[in-house]
């Protein structure tokens, strides 16, 4: 209780001061989904990522130099997950690593008593990456193109930081901290026929609105699925209202209504 009431005082404080001007001007400029956001929207956002940034140990690797431009960047994509939920969600995210570009992460180093059972995947170039007890590395780079893309279907830090969302309940399944028994089953049945339907479709060589490194495993359909719901919000309830209805519920966000009051419709 001790704890819980510092950390309450020291965010009151944090959000009585003003949100940065140049804050403001970097989240405008490197993330396009702001302007699909309402007056009170943008506030709460605002106070998510000056409580946010604030408690994050936020390092540079790679040469490149901390900036508050990526901090708040990073920080509004971030938050925009959870902007209708608690922030408290990301208590598993700890500190954020950002390479200046993308980058090749070495092989996995057995540990003394460690077997190894299968072989070892070659490094591959990396974009980001969420680690259930670990950091979330990112490429500021990709952050800057996704985020001034915002239909594009990509966004580096949306698709990390739902692994951490996954990742509450100490696996990462694709099935992030859910209401109720029924809550998931719905969420079980609706992502297995949207994964299964997009196996098929993969299969016989047809275009896919989710990208088919969805098929990676249940958690990277989860994070996937979370790109495309912000992203391409109209698109997925008009070919899969199903999943864009269970995602819908979870986030407690609706970006199809935003798009259509953007578009005046």
């Amino acid at each position: 209780m001790f704890l819980d009431w510092l950390t309450e005082r020291r965010r009151r404080r944090l959000l009585a001061e003003p949100f940065p001007a140049e804050w403001e001007a970097a989240i405008r400029r490197n993330m396009g989904a702001y302007a699909l956001l309402d007056e009170d929207e943008r506030k709460h956002l605002r106070d998510l990522v000056q409580v946010f940034a604030a408690e994050k140990h936020w390092e540079g690797a790679g040469g490149l130099e901390m900036t508050d431009e990526i901090r708040a960047t990073i920080s509004a994509q971030a938050c925009l997950l959870v902007l209708g939920l608690s922030h408290d969600l990301y208590r598993n995210v700890e500190s954020i690593v950002v390479y200046p570009s993308t980058v090749v992460a070495p092989p996995p180093t057995p540990g003394i008593f460690e077997v190894v059972t299968s072989p070892v995947a070659s490094p591959l170039p990396l974009l980001g990456q969420a680690f259930t007890r670990g950091p979330v590395i990112l490429v500021w780079d990709a952050v800057r193109r996704g985020g001034r893309h915002p239909h594009s279907g990509h966004n580096v830090v949306y698709h990390e930081f739902a692994h951490k969302l996954d990742m509450l309940d100490g696996a990462a399944d694709g099935v992030p901290p859910l209401a109720d028994e029924a809550t998931y089953r719905r969420w079980v049945e609706v992502c297995t026929e949207a994964y299964e339907d997009l196996r098929r479709r993969q299969q016989r060589g047809q275009s896919t609105l989710l990208d088919p490194y969805a098929l990676e495993s249940p958690a990277e359909f989860f994070a996937v699925a979370t790109e495309v719901f912000f992203e391409r919000p109209l698109r997925l309830e008009r070919e899969r209202s199903d999943l864009y209805g269970v995602l819908r519920d979870f986030y407690r966000q609706d970006p199809a209504a935003r798009e259509r009051r953007l578009r005046g419709r």
